[in-house]
């Protein structure tokens, strides 16, 4: 069996299933699986990004014509 056709396969039984306990375990296995990409960051990238947000909260901004002007 090929992955499209075991993904239509899974597919098919939640839909005929009228079972909450099942269903509620593929979807808590399923959010499980899903990585959030910022528990994939460094703490370093993660400071980085917060700080990026303060200064964009505070609007201390730079247009984007302003950084092509200085790096061209």
């Amino acid at each position: 069996m090929n992955l499209q056709t075991a993904k239509i396969e899974l597919v098919k039984t939640i839909l005929e299933s009228e079972n909450k306990d099942f269903i509620k375990k593929v979807v808590d296995f399923i959010k499980a699986e899903k990585s959030d990409f910022w528990d994939e960051l460094s703490e370093s990238q993660k400071l980085e990004i917060n700080e990026g947000i303060g200064q964009l909260d505070r609007g201390e901004r730079v247009s984007l014509e302003s950084v092509l002007k200085k790096i061209s």
